[in-house]
């Protein structure tokens, strides 16, 4: 599976940060780092990501909004306890906690409240872009810095 995604590049980098900011239990970073080091451009490779991963955070806002405790609960099993301590955070910090959503086990579910609030779109938009922009832009540094 891992030559797989190396060899499908950017394509499988953009399916693959999508998938992760579901509820489903990916990553995408390691992915980014490994087409960096086979010399991809960072620049493109981080674009990509980012909105791969945005696009899966607003799929992610969507079921928040419309998917029933039904949907949440039994077909996606979403873990109740993660929700609600994301919903906690959520109403603690408000909509400045969207920047924390590329954060692994309450970022996901920070999307999914933010949905179930009914969060202003554009806010959730630009906060989320910005967290999601700013992990993969760190990593990506990172990864060229260890090349030099």
């Amino acid at each position: 599976m891992e030559l797989f995604l190396l060899n499908n590049g950017l394509p499988a980098l953009f399916v693959l940060s999508f998938l992760a900011a579901t509820v489903l239990p990916l990553g995408s970073e390691w992915l980014l780092v490994a087409l960096i080091l086979k010399l991809f451009d960072p620049g493109s490779a981080v674009t990509v990501a980012t909105v791969g991963n945005f696009l899966g955070a607003c799929t992610t806002y969507g079921v928040g909004i419309w998917g029933s405790a039904f949907l949440l609960q039994k077909v996606l099993r979403v873990n109740m306890e993660q929700t609600e301590r994301a919903a906690a955070f959520f109403r603690r910090y408000g909509s400045w906690a969207l920047l924390l959503s590329w954060v692994p086990i309450i970022g996901d579910p920070l999307c999914l409240v933010a949905g179930s609030l009914r969060c202003n779109f554009f806010l959730f938009a630009v906060l989320v872009f910005i967290g999601k922009f700013a992990r993969y832009a760190f990593i990506a540094a990172v990864t060229v810095g260890s090349l030099g």
